[in-house]
């Protein structure tokens, strides 16, 4: 139990005593009192002025005494500032506090409890390798799952994969016309960079195709549609559709290029589904959606033979959801799999980490879903996130200045390694460990940075920035909680012991201030499942190390003024490691024991 939920029903029960109100939790608001002010918490006094026809002072020095009265073990003092009720918390409490929790590793998790939630993230095009915008996704979506795990729900990460449609032919058919029969170990190349270079050289090609077109009197639009290379993608399309022989074996071939590379890239960022769904057999799903919506009479047929839904009362528009010749839409293909993903895990939510230019798509997606009556509807959610933008500019696949994970993976830890050559404390080393270092360095910086937004914004991505040691990133993180396992090293070969009772003892401001933070672990891990948003984790673990810094700054813990103070202040540092692990752990981020 957090220290607010304690101070709440001591506040019920004055209120209650004093003025025979009855307040609930819900009236009562409690804060950290601001830096400022002297006090901890702050009681926000104005909800209650009125009913009791008191004056906020006179409100407020009633309630101050009658807390600190009733509970000296926990209020020390007060005092009133207009509205609000500065509350001063013992000593003896933040004491207590630390010497209970300063051993857990898992502080602030919760039981199992009975919510399911799915989280699907990743859902790449078969047509590419993961890039920047891709890297986001699934930092986003694997920290989600993990901070709802760690809170104590039924957890499951699934993936789509987008292996069918005219942008998959449009590799197929370069790689025909090109390839001559390469493969990516006879090039030497991942398999999905294999595959993304065909579809990058198909919009080269177009793009010539186009031009001579054009020469020809032709203008963009039609010019576009006639080049022969695209003409030859829908023909493919076509001949996908109706289940041509060669086609499906190229087809099948290419795409088991592309989820060989994309294994190895998961692997290499600690990514993980337990269940991945292909487009290929999930988009005939959206037909047996649509005569379900019919036979409803939730859509409409018109006379061209194409279905409809009318949203507009709902304050959106009217959506196809059949074309006139048969063929499903995305959103059908969306609702079929959404009633299958029901029928399989029958979760309470069900979380899409998709960017924000499908907002709409989502609106539409579950207010059809709910309206159609699919199990688990109400619990549709789409975490939407920005778009990462590199400092020139945003990406264009087609045009190819897409950063390639991969690539980006690999130049994180080249500027790894040359900022912890620059810092020269890793000459005792193996090879072996310094690789591993440089990659938990990277991807921490990577992870951290990417993270540490609000998933609402949109945001610009630099290297450079994200791997200073001394500022809001990962690596400031990481390397706050290697120094402190250095001390707590260095008090184990000293053969002093952390655990044992410490007698009562004052604090001084810096050591409250820690110890009040780590306190607040659990209500941050709360308010991060809440708004699905790991950046609230990755702001707090900053301000811990940040913490953390400022009072080793001032206070020495090895050469601390008394045995008791050592072990106080020993039991503060492990305890902060414990947190910065644990809540680092959540983003997908390691923290070395040794930098």
């Amino acid at each position: 139990m957090s220290i607010i939920n304690e101070i709440k029903p001591l506040v019920q029960a004055a209120l209650l005593e004093l003025y025979g109100y009855s307040a609930t939790e819900k009236d009562l608001t409690i804060n950290s009192t601001k830096p400022e002010f002297e006090g901890d918490y702050t009681l926000v006094l104005f909800s209650f002025v009125k009913q009791l026809k008191k004056s906020p002072e006179q409100l407020g020095e009633e309630l101050g005494t009658a807390l600190v009265q009733k509970s000296p073990a926990l209020f020390t003092a007060y005092n009133v500032i207009k509205g609000f009720l500065n509350l001063s918390v013992a000593d003896q409490y933040w004491t207590g506090f630390l010497n209970t929790h300063y051993g857990q590793t898992r502080f602030g998790s919760k039981p199992p409890a009975a919510k399911k939630v799915m989280v699907e993230y990743a859902s790449p095009n078969t047509n590419k390798p993961l890039h920047l915008g891709h890297l986001r996704n699934i930092f986003l979506g694997w920290s989600t799952a993990a901070i709802l795990k760690e809170s104590g729900h039924e957890v499951y990460k699934t993936c789509i994969s987008n292996d069918r449609g005219i942008h998959i032919c449009k590799s197929m058919v370069t790689w025909q016309l090109y390839g001559n029969g390469s493969t990516p170990e006879s090039t030497g190349t991942k398999g999905d960079h294999f595959v993304g270079d065909y579809y990058v050289k198909f919009g080269v090609v177009q793009k010539e195709q186009m031009a001579e077109l054009m020469e020809k009197g032709m203008d963009k639009k039609e010019a576009e549609a006639a080049a022969p290379i695209m003409k030859a993608a829908q023909q493919m399309l076509v001949d996908w559709e109706a289940g041509k022989p060669e086609v499906i074996a190229l087809w099948k071939q290419m795409n088991s290029w592309v989820y060989s590379g994309f294994d190895i890239t998961y692997k290499r960022i600690g990514a993980d589904f337990d269940k991945t769904y292909y487009e290929s057999d999930t988009y005939l799903l959206g037909k047996k959606a649509v005569q379900d919506g019919l036979a409803k009479k939730v859509f409409t047929q018109k006379e061209d033979g194409s279905v409809w839904i009318d949203l507009t009362a709902d304050g959106l528009d009217e959506k196809v959801v059949q074309r006139k010749d048969g063929t499903a839409v995305y959103i059908t293909q969306d609702i079929g799999l959404a009633a299958q993903k029901q029928e399989e895990f029958g979760c309470d939510q069900s979380i899409y980490v998709v960017a924000d230019e499908q907002n709409y798509h989502f609106k539409v997606l579950k207010l059809i879903c709910e309206k159609l009556g699919i199990p688990g509807a109400a619990g549709i959610y789409h975490l939407s996130y920005g778009m990462v933008e590199l400092p020139d500019g945003r990406m264009k696949t087609r045009e190819g200045t897409v950063v390639d994970a991969d690539d980006m993976v690999e130049e994180m830890v080249n500027v790894a390694r040359a900022k912890t050559e620059e810092l020269g404390k890793v000459k005792d080393f193996t090879p072996e460990e310094l690789k591993e270092l440089y990659d938990t360095i990277a991807l921490g910086a990577l992870k951290f940075f990417l993270l540490r937004v609000d998933p609402k914004k949109r945001m610009i991505f630099n290297p450079e920035e994200s791997i200073d040691f001394h500022g809001f990133t990962g690596p400031f993180v990481q390397y706050t909680h290697a120094r402190i396992k250095s001390v707590l090293r260095k008090a184990a070969e000293a053969g002093f012991v952390i655990d044992g009772p410490v007698p009562e003892i004052g604090l001084f401001k810096l050591e409250r201030d820690l110890i009040i933070m780590l306190e607040q672990y659990p209500t941050v891990l709360e308010q991060a499942v809440a708004e699905h948003n790991p950046s609230v984790i990755a702001i707090f673990v900053f301000n811990l190390a940040k913490a953390f810094n400022t009072f080793y700054t001032e206070h020495s813990v090895m050469n601390a003024e008394s045995e008791d103070k050592k072990r106080l202040r020993l039991r503060m540092a492990a305890m902060t490691a414990n947190v910065i692990a644990s809540g680092m752990g959540l983003l997908g981020i390691k923290v070395p024991e040794r930098m």
